[in-house]
């Protein structure tokens, strides 16, 4: 397959650092929202990437579930191998591929746990499936089969019957609160527009990178 032969033109839109909001957060709001509305199959996507702290990398594709000044949040199995590199080293990267807008945004920053309060709040949110789903997945680890996966549902779906399914101590949320965003818009002939933001003592610097 050709993939070098492969080749498109971006001219959606334009990106001018004297039209963004002063603030990031409120960047990817607008954003976020159009992505939203673009007909996206799922414009929540995130690549999260991490590493180990001598430096390994590793990444994959979660859900983003609530953003603010506070953080971008999303949720997880803490025996992941996602999780044990944010314990090791707390620092991560963003990356928000909305193609049909030819947009991109990558975010990075330090990340810590969410309270259990909150991890409570969403887990309540979920479907029943995906609360069993919970407890019957010890993520990452090797299985033999499938068919080891499917009995582990079997048993804890027997073992809470239709009481409420309780949170687990093993999986909840990380939250990542950025120090940097560089938005990426494309542009004809490869001159795309990319504007970043950085945090400084007194608020966010705005630069423009070249493409």
């Amino acid at each position: 397959m050709d993939a070098e032969g492969r080749r498109s033109e971006y001219g959606k839109g334009a990106l001018d650092e004297s039209q963004v909001a002063d603030d990031p957060v409120g960047q990817f709001a607008a954003w976020f929202f159009r992505a939203t509305h673009s007909g996206l199959l799922e414009p929540t996507a995130m690549t999260l990437a991490t590493s180990t702290r001598e430096g390994r990398p590793s990444a994959r594709i979660v859900l983003l579930k609530s953003f603010g000044p506070d953080g971008f949040s999303f949720f997880t199995d803490y025996r992941s191998r996602k999780s044990e590199e944010l314990l090791d080293n707390p620092r991560a990267a963003l990356l928000f591929y909305w193609d049909v807008l030819e947009r991109q945004v990558r975010i990075l920053g330090n990340v810590s746990r969410i309270s259990r309060e909150q991890s409570e709040r969403y887990f309540r949110t979920r479907p029943a499936g995906s609360q069993l789903g919970a407890w019957a997945s010890h993520q990452s680890s090797v299985l033999r089969n499938r068919a080891e996966l499917e009995e582990k549902l079997r048993e804890v779906t027997a073992r809470f019957g239709e009481d409420p399914v309780p949170l687990p101590e093993h999986w909840g949320g990380w939250s990542l609160v950025p120090y940097e965003f560089e938005f990426w818009q494309g542009r004809p002939d490869r001159l795309h527009d990319r504007i970043r933001y950085r945090r400084h003592a007194t608020g966010w610097t705005i630069d423009r990178l070249s493409p």
